[in-house]
């Protein structure tokens, strides 16, 4: 069990207690003095008032206050998480927020298409976000990056929600073969997206987020540079100061602009879709390979649905030496998840062995492990393992990765 799984457990477990406790502590204090609730016979003007009916404390009304104050749907969630909205900015730098929150309330329809695209992912996002402590801000990026579409890809070649490079995917371990793209899977893309942010913010920026979004849309070069001629200047050197180019300059005005409407639509005049507090997927961890067609059929799922869901599945597969998680709507039946995960009735002690790693076919990557010592383990030829497994970037192995060690 990992720390973050172990920190939400507790934090669960002690909402149920303080909750249970508190209503315990109510009916308790209620029947020790059941008289304490009772209207008084006479209001402070001298009327008489009704002695029968119950007479509400402030601690019943501060009670249910507190409860009908817990978030309710994914946009509530996200709001909460917001840290950049009190931040007041200079003159002309707020005028740059206001022309993109100008450019976004003109266009209603185009916000609702966007949000409307966002319902699978905002949930999980907003959850990844918060876990890290950073602005809820951050979970709008895909808003800005690629209008949350996870298919999107640019002319300059960037892909998937996050809009990586394929250098930049590579360095962050991202796979991409010609069966998968780790840019596109929403889940993998958004954990190296976050990685990236608050690696470089620590790196250049002294944990400056605003610096280093800079340097995720134009590259800590660019921006370093500009900072370092800002403070020649006698600036501060944020990123409100750095003369960028000129898309980079729009990031953070758009980014706080979009956030500023969410933050209050009905003041700007948009509608946003409903979208549940909880992810709308769950995820089911293979060790086998399974068409989406055949997933599908066992899941009594639309195939369209299960590719929206992964589209860094390429060719409508999914191959564990690639990729392990398959994400599928968050309703389907848990007994039929756990039999696609063992591959079926049928050919389910198998694919167990393999998920156990005792197949002498297949190698699960551990933290730690190169590809030259897994080469000398099996006594494998290391390009064979680079060409049998598609390896873009030999360095970038990642822990729970399935190797093939035979090429079949």
């Amino acid at each position: 069990m990992t720390y973050r799984t172990i920190r939400q457990r507790l934090m669960l477990s002690a909402g149920s207690t303080v909750i249970m406790g508190l209503m315990l502590a109510a009916a308790a204090s209620s029947q020790a003095s059941a008289t304490a609730y009772e209207r008084p016979t006479t209001s402070l003007a001298g009327t008489s008032v009704d002695a029968t009916k119950p007479y509400p404390t402030p601690f019943h009304i501060h009670f249910w206050e507190a409860l009908e104050l817990e978030p309710q749907d994914a946009w509530t969630t996200l709001r909460k998480s917001f840290q950049w909205q009190e931040k007041s900015l200079s003159p002309e730098a707020q005028a740059r927020v206001d022309e993109w929150i100008e450019y976004y309330r003109s266009s209603p329809d185009n916000i609702a298409t966007i949000t409307e695209r966002a319902t699978p992912w905002l949930a999980w996002i907003t959850q990844q976000v918060s876990e890290r402590g950073l602005p809820g801000e951050i979970a709008l990026i895909p808003f800005v990056e690629s209008s949350f579409d996870p298919g999107a890809r640019s002319h300059r070649g960037a892909a998937g929600l996050w809009q990586f490079m394929p250098g930049t995917g590579d360095a962050l371990g991202l796979v991409r073969n010609g069966n998968y793209d780790g840019r596109l899977d929403v889940l993998t893309s958004t954990e190296a997206a976050l990685d990236y942010l608050e690696m470089q913010a620590d790196q250049w920026y002294e944990g400056d987020l605003m610096l280093s979004l800079a340097a995720y849309n134009a590259g800590a070069g660019t921006v370093n540079r500009a900072q370092r001629q800002a403070l020649g200047q006698g600036l501060n050197g944020d990123y409100w100061d750095l003369s960028l180019p000129y898309e980079t300059m729009q990031y953070v005005p758009k980014l706080k602009a979009i956030a500023t409407i969410i933050n209050d639509p009905e003041q700007y005049g948009v509608s946003l879709p409903e979208i549940h507090v909880d992810p709308a997927f769950a995820k089911v961890k293979l060790a086998h390979a399974v068409t989406l067609s055949e997933a599908s059929q066992l899941l009594d799922v639309s195939q369209t649905a299960l590719a929206e869901l992964n589209p860094g599945l390429l060719n409508g597969s999914i191959d564990p030496r690639s990729a392990q998680t398959l994400l599928v709507p968050e309703q389907v039946d848990t007994q039929v998840l756990a039999q696609l995960s063992q591959g079926g009735t049928q050919a389910a002690e198998s694919n167990q062995a393999i998920a156990q790693n005792s197949s002498g076919n297949t190698h699960r990557v551990e933290r730690g492990d190169s590809l030259s010592a897994i080469a000398a383990r099996y006594n494998v030829d290391q390009q064979d393992l680079i060409r049998w497994n598609a390896i873009d970037r030999p360095n970038a192995l990642q822990p729970g990765q399935l190797l093939t060690l035979s090429g079949r």
